[in-house]
């Protein structure tokens, strides 16, 4: 997948990379990544040397017939793992599983800690637990990356990609060792996602907002739908109003 795809897509968007070094030659290690496009999972191991093992949801590996069998292959070949999401607790253990059982065979993982893609841009409040738990529970290092203008390339609900080159910053390894042993600590969960977020804020530039995406993602869906139905009263209105005619008629 690395020659059939890395090499064309490195060929055709030409992305350039800072802090190639900062990712180990060999070990176990977690790439901590803000998530602004489909695009993502496949820029960033196409420019590392070692595979990375992202997970994906189930529905990308069961999908029948031809078409689902072929997305099936494709997800696999590039390094992605099914995880079911049908029940919020049962997914993020599973991922978590799914995590510890890369890195202890000294793999790469990757993780994007907001959960979700970027509804707007912006950086949004990484979600406590997954990632925090895999580094404590592995004592791998966590590397804060950065993927820039991915967004611009394939915006969500965009098929064909737009040619440009993205970006991506690889900033230096974090070790929670200090934490050890504290994995169901709640609060030092939420203090190591917080800071790998601030360092990914950092290399990215992007906006921070303190929600998660998700909840953006619906204050952005309820707003639209909000217009929508405005939209119709207005336009029912101005049918009324045209269907009185001149005043005294």
């Amino acid at each position: 997948m690395k020659v059939s795809i890395g090499g064309p897509l490195k060929l055709a968007f030409r992305p350039w990379v800072e802090g190639l070094e900062n990712v180990p030659a060999e070990g176990p290690a977690i790439l901590a990544s803000n998530h602004l496009s489909f695009s993502d999972s496949f820029f960033l191991p196409a420019v590392l040397d070692r595979k990375v093992t992202f997970i994906a949801k189930a529905e990308y590996f069961t999908t029948p017939g031809v078409k689902g069998r072929l997305t099936a292959a494709f997800f696999k070949g590039v390094g992605q793992l099914p995880v079911d999401r049908s029940g919020a607790r049962g997914a993020g253990e599973a991922a978590i599983k799914s995590g510890i059982e890369v890195l202890e065979r000294g793999e790469l993982f990757g993780i994007y800690p907001e959960g979700t893609r970027s509804p707007d841009g912006r950086l949004y409040r990484g979600k406590p637990g997954g990632l925090a738990r895999v580094a404590l529970a592995t004592g791998a290092p966590v590397i804060p990356v950065a993927m820039i203008d991915t967004e611009k390339i394939q915006p969500p609900g965009k098929v064909v990609p737009k040619l440009m080159r993205p970006g991506i910053r690889i900033g230096k390894p974090l070790d929670f060792s200090r934490y050890q042993g504290m994995e169901h600590d709640r609060f030092v969960l939420r203090a190591i996602t917080d800071e790998v977020m601030y360092e990914i804020m950092k290399l990215s530039g992007q906006e921070y907002v303190d929600i998660y995406a998700t909840a953006a993602k619906r204050q952005i869906a309820e707003a639209a739908k909000a217009e929508k139905q405005a939209q119709k009263e207005a336009q029912k209105d101005a049918q009324k109003d045209a269907g009185k005619g001149p005043a005294g008629s």
